[in-house]
């Protein structure tokens, strides 16, 4: 039954879910949780940044549950289903379709002027990250005294 209200939970995101690809995902150190943990890259935009907005736009990736795990005023977000998740926190990129509570329908102005990017896919991601963080700019979060209900020891 779980699976079910997954499922259906999936269907109203704006990105379906993959099948994983190992080498696109970061696997937990010893010790650490069992799933894989996924990255996305989210990058507040100039327009953001001048309406001072960068702190409620870390605040709510932070409020959901999500590691953050590298950041120069791009942010590397890491967390199951990250991509998927971050998409729909986001919100639709023309900010007269995005919903309030997203960041884009609730500070949007403008499509050219819409706050926030982040990756599509995982394979965006991976691409996007690599462009701009070596892999020893990035945290391997060991977990040792952050407990979450989202990431259960």
């Amino acid at each position: 039954m779980r699976g079910l209200f997954a499922r259906a939970a999936l269907r109203g995101l704006p990105c379906r879910p993959r099948a994983l690809v190992p080498s696109l995902l970061v696997r937990p150190s010893s010790g650490g949780p069992s799933w894989n943990r996924e990255r996305t890259l989210v990058a507040v935009k100039p327009d953001g940044v001048q309406r001072r907005l960068v702190g409620d736009v870390i605040q709510r990736f932070e409020r959901r549950g999500f590691k953050l795990v590298g950041m120069k005023m791009l942010q590397v977000w890491e967390g199951p289903n990250v991509v998927c998740t971050s998409r729909a926190m986001i919100g639709h990129t023309d900010s007269a379709a995005a919903a309030p509570g997203t960041i884009r329908g609730d500070f949007s102005v403008h499509i050219s002027r819409n706050v926030i990017h982040a990756s599509d896919s995982v394979e965006g991601a991976q691409r996007e990250i690599q462009l701009w963080f070596q892999s020893s700019e990035l945290v391997d979060w060991a977990d040792e005294g952050h407990r979450s209900s989202l990431y259960p020891a």
